[in-house]
């Protein structure tokens, strides 16, 4: 199946990490042009390298440094025409107790810019009739992860912002989808399992192995599964998606 990206400007947020740079690999698989921007310079130039795209130093939480970015983006490669927001997610916190700037913090990072970026690219796809925009987040917002209050919180805010934005576009051509992983096998995933194995005094393999158990499908999931679900909900194949929530999880949420 031609997924007709070839040449689509891509804009892959995170794309240093295991998710971001799955996804950048995988858009640029199908021929996209992409954009691995990053806030760790050496990483997103590692995913540039291997995806033959340009490589962007951004801190999403610097605003004052969106117009200048997007402008260089299409300066050397055009206008942005596939936009995967993909942030990295904040510590472990419980829900209570949390200093207001902390919340701050991370809405600033993880929704602000988001949205500022969303509508910095919008009016190009809105002239060129055509646009996707996938919001990466995680399976907190279907069944809220303990201990992850802060990330639970925010990132549901841009389930509704995801929603709503899809009923404006939808005219235009553009679609807006939100994608969340389950236990997907990355660096943020071990982290958490360290974590969670610090908290409950075992081991991170015995946390694995309890984790896998809850997984229909018997595993963690691959990156590349991650960013092939990614590319697909950018095709032309996946035209009539948008406003929703897809799970690439393994079965693993117990909700409908």
């Amino acid at each position: 199946m031609d997924f007709g990206l070839k040449n689509k400007v891509a804009l892959v947020f995170g794309a240093g990490g295991g998710l971001g740079g799955a996804i950048a690999r995988s858009l640029s698989g199908e021929g996209a042009r992409v954009i691995c921007a990053d806030i760790d310079e050496g990483a997103a130039k590692a995913t540039a390298e291997a995806t033959g795209g340009l490589a962007l130093l951004w801190d999403l939480a610097d605003l004052d440094a969106l117009p200048g970015k997007i402008a260089r983006i299409k300066a050397e490669y055009g206008a942005v025409e596939v936009l995967v927001n993909n942030t990295g997610g904040p510590p472990p916190t419980p829900a209570s107790g949390q200093a207001s700037a902390e919340w701050e913090k991370y809405f600033r990072s993880m929704v602000s810019s988001v949205i500022a970026v969303t509508d910095a690219v919008l009016p190009d796809m809105r002239a060129a009739g055509w646009g996707r925009i996938v919001t990466s987040t995680s399976s907190g917002v279907v069944s809220p992860i303990p201990n992850l209050g802060i990330s639970n919180a925010l990132r549901m805010s841009l389930v509704g912002w995801s929603k709503t934005l899809a009923s404006e576009v939808g005219r235009d051509g553009i679609t807006a989808n939100v994608i969340l992983p389950g236990r997907i096998a990355t660096g943020r995933i071990t982290f958490l399992d360290e974590q969670k194995a610090k908290r409950e005094g075992k081991s991170v393999e015995e946390i694995a192995a309890a984790s896998t158990a809850s997984i229909p499908v018997g595993r963690y999931g691959k990156p590349q599964e991650y960013g092939d679900t990614v590319a697909f909900l950018a095709s032309n194949a996946a035209s009539f998606i948008t406003g929703s929530v897809i799970r690439v999880d393994g079965g693993m949420i117990a909700s409908v």
